[in-house]
């Protein structure tokens, strides 16, 4: 039997266990990256360690979260970040240099490689033949120090792509037919690998959209083949030398397959507050759309904003729309300032924004209240824009354009433009004068810390029992925005957990880290899907920090989980859901002999309030187990 892309390329990496889906394998990891707001904290993790030099081919620190600077905290914490990356080997992506996952296609991406990057859009490199996986920051300082990356070994689902997209129709809703077809759990514990004759039609930028909003399905990452068209791009970055074929065989099996074609295709939109609640922009009519945003690391590249630049070409924006853009990355923004391109979208009324992530995690550009605004970004949470009751739609870039030009959500087929096909430019600008490389003499850098970094907590060794109360009952699919929310008032705050901590929560209830703190420990009831989202680890680690001993819930998004597990936080899921339904916030639950029950299947858990038993399973491997009852994986790698 012939092997799968992603099976040839885990077997190539495999350090431990076997290949089949649901066992724990683990992997060599070749290349890591960081952001700034994930990578300060996942630097102190990797000094905790005591390792003087990343042992990975290639790591790389970016900053484009935390570039808004409007206090101390975030220009502190980028110098820490580049002093802290010129010590140990890591280079260093400057502010303004461009979003990672941009970048990091541009200049570093190779096909066949692993990648762990502290950012859930990681597999964005999946669009370069790579696995690309998101994760936990101390995963990743794991895997710097030479570590493997432990990963359930998952199913790979199979999506043929047949034919070819109609003019008007993106990469974009190539993802958002995936996430109408599978929801936002429907990728948990597998691997989406793309195939088919559909593929040959699809540039790398293309691909890399597809593979980037992957993340949303919950998968653990998404890839194309390594072709002809990879090698192109690859050469037009000046890299030819790093293109490899890397095809699945002509007789792969897969665990999933579905069909998609790509002919049959229309302008899709993914309406609020989740990014799988998708109809057809034509179905949906004409909404009313206040502000529209353009960029993120889904739909920032070249061809994006080209296509966008020729829509807008001697026209205005509607006046009751703001647009805003943000190309993604440097030489993105340089080549439309070169060709014209950018004063054609400046003309039209585009304010254009710097090249960081900006909108996407709440650093700005908040809609106005109760406004409707359409973006090419990859999530539509509620809240996650900056303005609770805003209603945020997300779009392909043309879609984006079409609307910002009429004032409602337009088909861009409904307008009278011409299409015209953007072709990658033979060769980028190349560039590389914002990336700094390590020092060659670590001895000779001193690391900076400002005063907003504080000691990293960590967690104590697991008890016999815990005993407490639910602090929390949620619903489905909690995402780590609702745990720990970003914005341009909470992100700076990341390297300081005990001034991050009093946020915890507090989009759902603001009392909840003051009660916390009361009780001094305490259990959180979680629904389907319970951490879906981003990668920060933050959400684990604060909830941690205020003495959260275990979250119950139906089910667990693929990295939060880990992220639990890593700070000693026991994850555990309902055996039978109606148990859900007999649990109210307040109850006191005892889960007993606790060592001994986490060598069995199922743990018992008993409320003492309602003087009920009820089972649940913990999953965990017997790394895993180890690791829970160390109080997390730094105590664990100490050890």
């Amino acid at each position: 039997m012939g092997k799968n892309l992603v099976q040839k390329i885990f077997a190539e990496h495999l350090v431990e266990g076997e290949m089949i889906a649901g066992k724990e394998v683990a992997i060599r990891i070749d290349q890591t990256l960081t952001q700034d707001a994930t990578g300060t904290m996942a630097y102190l993790q990797f000094e905790a360690m005591g390792i003087p030099r990343v042992k990975t081919e290639l790591s790389v620190s970016y900053v484009d979260h935390n570039t808004l600077q409007s206090g101390f905290e975030n220009a502190d914490d980028h110098r820490f970040l580049q002093t802290v990356a010129a010590k140990h080997g890591i280079y260093f992506s400057r502010p303004g240099n461009g979003i990672c996952h941009q970048v990091h296609l541009e200049r570093f991406a190779k096909p066949g490689k692993t990648l762990l990057g502290s950012d859930s859009h990681t597999p964005t490199a999946g669009g370069m033949g790579a696995v690309a996986i998101g994760a936990g920051g101390l995963d990743v300082a794991v895997a710097m120090g030479g570590g493997a990356f432990y990963t359930t070994m998952p199913k790979v689902v199979g999506v043929e792509l047949q034919g070819e997209l109609r003019p008007w129709v993106s990469a974009k809703d190539i993802i958002l037919e995936v996430l109408r077809r599978m929801s936002v759990k429907g990728g948990v514990g597998k691997v989406i690998e793309y195939c088919g004759e559909g593929v040959k039609s699809l540039t790398v930028p293309e691909r890399a959209t597809i593979t980037n909003m992957g993340a949303e399905l919950g998968a653990t990452t998404s890839i194309f083949p390594s072709d002809e068209l990879t090698r192109a791009y690859l050469k037009a970055q000046g890299r030819e030398q790093d293109w490899i074929p890397l095809t699945a065989d002509a007789d792969a099996e897969y665990d999933e397959y579905i069909i998609i074609n790509l002919s049959e295709l229309e302008p899709l939109v993914a309406r609020p507050h989740s990014p799988d609640n998708v109809v057809s922009v034509r179905k949906l009519g004409p909404v009313p759309v206040q502000q529209v945003a353009i960029g993120s690391c889904t739909n920032s590249s070249f061809s994006d904003l080209m296509i966008v630049a020729k829509m807008l070409k001697g026209k205005t924006v509607h006046p009751n729309v703001s647009l805003v853009i943000a190309p993604g990355s440097k030489q993105v923004y340089t080549m439309i300032a070169q060709n014209g391109a950018l004063a054609d979208l400046i003309a039209a009324g585009a304010r254009i924004l710097e090249s960081a992530c900006g909108p996407c995690i709440g650093m700005g550009q908040s809609p106005a209240s109760a406004a409707n605004s359409v973006r090419t970004f990859n999530r539509n949470f509620e809240g996650r824009s900056g303005t609770k009751d805003a209603k945020i739609y997300l779009t392909s870039p043309e879609v984006a354009a079409a609307t910002a030009l009429t004032g409602v959500l337009t088909d861009p087929r409904d307008l009278n433009i011409e299409y015209q096909k953007i072709a990658l430019p033979e060769q980028f600008l190349i560039n590389d004068n914002m990336i700094i490389p390590p020092a060659e003499d670590s001895a000779e850098v001193e690391v900076v810390r400002g005063p907003n970094i504080k000691p990293l907590p960590v967690n104590e060794v697991l008890q016999n029992e815990i005993n407490a109360g639910v602090l929390l009952k949620v619903g489905d699919n909690i995402t780590t925005d609702h745990i720990m929310p970003a914005g341009a008032k909470i992100l700076p705050l990341r390297s300081n957990i005990p001034a991050m901590s009093e946020y915890v929560y507090a989009a759902i209830d603001e009392t909840f880290p003051r009660r916390a703190k009361e009780a001094g420990k305490g259990i959180i009831v979680g629904g389907v899907n319970y951490g879906q989202g981003s990668s920060r680890e933050h959400a684990a680690l604060a909830p941690m920090y205020l003495g959260i001993k275990a979250v119950i819930a139906k089910s667990f998004a693929r990295i939060h989980r880990q992220n639990l597990v890593n700070f000693g936080i026991l994850p555990l899921a309902f055996v039978n859901e109606a148990d859900y339904d007999g649990i109210d916030q307040g109850d006191e639950l005892i889960i007993e002999k606790l060592p001994e029950q986490l060598d069995a299947v199922e743990i018992m858990v008993k409320n003492l309030t309602k003087d009920v038993e009820f089972k649940t399973i913990h999953g965990l491997s017997e790394r895993q187990k180890e690791i829970i009852k160390a109080g997390g994986l730094l105590n664990y790698t100490k050890n």
